[in-house]
């Protein structure tokens, strides 16, 4: 057999050899879960935007709405200020920081969606037009959130899973020195379920 035969053999075999050992299939699902909390990212931000709207809307309440709408805006302010890059998503305290930020900021709108439930004290807000399609575009941002955050922890099960499980374990270890990233996880309780402003607001 002459030696360019020989050598291209050799490649074809090689690259089958690297693609069943996960060459492409590490930087592939590590993409594709950046580009998931890429969505995460966008979601908390266009209900941070969101924020200002509803403190508008609230402005002419009740003396004693004035600590929560304090408390939305304080909490707002934090969990935009900090932020994750994609070689962040491997390190559980920054991830950390991230998901408590934004925790506070859903409590502090539960307690604002709680205080408003007592539609008599407030019947000037239910007259504002505006209002019942701020109440729509919450629960549709919440449940948006939702949705990202689920996609999200499913790509990153799925890179966390690639990259300990053979063959592609050995292409994440050798050439890429992977390391696992890290799901994002609610602790506030039922967090991971969007909160129903039925009546709230």
């Amino acid at each position: 057999m002459p030696a360019s035969r020989r050598h291209v053999i050799f490649a074809a075999a090689a690259a089958a050899m690297l693609s069943g050992c996960g060459v492409n299939t590490v930087p592939t699902e590590e993409e594709a879960a950046k580009a998931k909390w890429a969505d995460v990212q966008a979601a908390f931000q266009e209900r941070a935007n969101l924020i200002p709207n509803l403190a508008a809307v609230a402005k002419g309440a009740a003396e004693q709405e004035k600590g929560i709408l304090v408390g939305v805006t304080e909490a707002r302010a934090k969990a935009t200020s900090i932020q994750i890059s994609a070689e962040d998503l491997k390190d559980p305290a920054k991830m950390k920081a991230f998901q408590d930020a934004q925790n506070q900021l859903s409590g502090a709108l539960g307690g604002f969606g709680r205080l408003l439930a007592n539609a008599e004290a407030y019947p000037q807000l239910k007259s504002i037009t505006n209002y019942q399609m701020l109440q729509s575009q919450l629960e549709g941002q919440e449940n948006r959130i939702r949705v990202a955050i689920r996609d999200y922890n499913g790509a990153v099960q799925s890179y966390n899973t690639t990259i300990r499980t053979f063959p592609a374990m050995v292409a994440a270890k050798v050439i890429y020195g992977a390391k696992p990233m890290v799901p994002y996880q609610a602790v506030t309780p039922g967090a991971e379920v969007a909160p129903s402003l039925e009546g709230k607001l």
